[in-house]
């Protein structure tokens, strides 16, 4: 009966401490949803609050009369996120699992060379000129696609660890002896048992690809290329500067005075964030799943 109550007492405390980390968490989100939708002035004297006096959807009037540039920006963005997710967790399942075979025989070498690739790497520069002038994928979807996130050697190894801490080797050597080719293990055997591990990397990579603007800043010039990060950074950039030219004709001034220059970078937050928001949910027990047993499994 003691051993109850204190077990009740650490699971009322430690979901406490759960509860007000959560709202650590959440209550930013909210403070700056609630931003996007408050006036301007009422930004400007009295600052962020969740309890504004005056609310107000002229941020969200600006965007959306930029809609077609963000519709499509989004098409970009949520194209290069698909095949990009898809290719990197692809490829990096495909070099995982040979590296977690304790019978491969270079497994030492290559799994040496990824971990070299995370901590030194060829510099902005040389990368830049291999891309642009060899590759030549300076305005093309490619180049939102291969630099740095098409193949992640985080990933490889996460998977690897998992692959060969959670999928026994005696399915291997079973489907082997049924006459198994490798492809057929890796597909049938392999890629449905780490299904937790690969939507975990899967998130990871996909929120890599959703959240870029460097790539479109280095090798895209061309605004049908812009993803949704370059498009709404290239709007909050267009406001500071038209709020800072002294040489804009009066009336011009007048209409850049009225426009909500606060409230708009929180309504383009908002807007650049809330597909993933909406996403989440669904991928969220894998991802627990794949978190867990990798804590355990280490």
């Amino acid at each position: 009966m003691v051993h109850s109550r204190s077990n009740r007492r650490f699971q009322i405390l430690a979901h406490s401490v759960l509860l007000i980390f959560s709202l650590f968490v959440l209550l930013p989100f909210l403070l700056l949803f609630i931003s996007s939708f408050t006036e301007e002035a009422t930004l400007m004297v009295n600052g962020y609050s969740y309890f504004p006096e005056k609310l107000s959807l002229e941020s969200y009037s600006y965007i959306f009369k930029n809609a077609p540039k963000i519709f499509r920006a989004y098409a970009v963005t949520i194209l290069v996120t698909a095949v990009g997710t898809f290719i990197n967790i692809l490829m990096s399942s495909m070099i995982a699992y040979p590296l977690s075979l304790k019978n491969f025989p270079c497994r030492r070498i290559i799994t040496f060379y990824l971990f070299f690739t995370m901590l030194f790497n060829g510099g902005l520069v040389p990368t830049y000129l291999m891309y642009a002038n060899f590759f030549h994928i300076k305005n093309t979807l490619f180049a939102l696609i291969i630099p740095a996130f098409l193949l992640s050697a985080m990933n490889v190894l996460l998977i690897r660890t998992y692959i060969s801490t959670s999928v026994p080797d005696a399915l291997f050597e079973a489907a082997q002896v049924d006459g198994a080719s490798e492809f057929t293990i890796f597909f049938k055997i392999v890629i449905p048992l780490s299904k937790p591990i690969l939507v975990t990397m899967g998130l990871f990579a996909g929120l890599a690809y959703w959240n870029d603007w460097t790539n479109g800043l280095y090798y895209i010039t061309d605004s049908k290329l812009y993803s949704i990060q370059n498009l709404l950074n290239k709007m909050i950039t267009d406001i500071q500067v038209l709020t800072s030219d002294s040489n804009i004709s009066s009336q011009a001034a007048a209409e850049v005075s009225k426009l909500p220059a606060v409230g708009i970078r929180m309504a383009i937050a908002v807007v650049a964030m809330l597909p993933i928001l909406i996403l989440f949910p669904f991928v969220q027990k894998y991802f627990q799943k794949g978190i867990a047993l990798g804590a355990v499994k280490g």
